[in-house]
């Protein structure tokens, strides 16, 4: 296994496994796929993607850094905002091996914590998460109301 920075060659393989880990967002992940390659790198700030032996990706991290994580006192975390690994990898140290190159990608951007989220019904992601040493902080319902 591989991992490196996304590439504008990748991008298909990335729209690909952006759709599988979030159905139903219509065209918006190519554009912002589109977006990134662009130079407006935002959010997410930093792409990495794993690759199997074949040269095949199977995984990404998308990766930002946020001036506010609950349960953090610093000002600048590293964010762990999309992980994925195709289904026919998981459970064989993909996802663990994106985590930590990420968490060294946060390093080298002077980030002293590391954060992320999961739904609150996302038992298996919550599970893996804790299992690469993450804490939980926080469980928070959110809501909104149109006037």
């Amino acid at each position: 296994m591989k991992i490196r920075r996304v590439e504008s060659r990748d991008a298909d393989a990335w729209l690909r496994m952006r759709q599988e880990l979030w159905p139903d967002t219509g065209d918006s992940h190519a554009r912002e796929i589109k977006r990134f390659f662009s130079g407006v790198r935002r959010d997410p700030l930093e792409v990495l993607l794993a690759f199997d032996e074949g040269g095949d990706a199977i995984g990404f991290a998308e990766l930002s850094i946020r001036s506010h994580v609950d349960g953090c006192s610093t000002g600048r975390v590293g964010y762990l905002e999309g992980w994925y690994v195709s289904p026919a990898f998981r459970r064989r140290g993909v996802g663990r091996s994106l985590v930590a190159a990420a968490e060294e990608w946060a390093r080298s951007q002077g980030c002293l914590e590391f954060g992320s989220d999961t739904p609150i019904d996302n038992a298996t992601s919550a599970a893996a998460h804790q299992a690469l040493g993450f804490e939980e902080t926080a469980r928070v319902h959110c809501f909104r109301k149109s006037l």
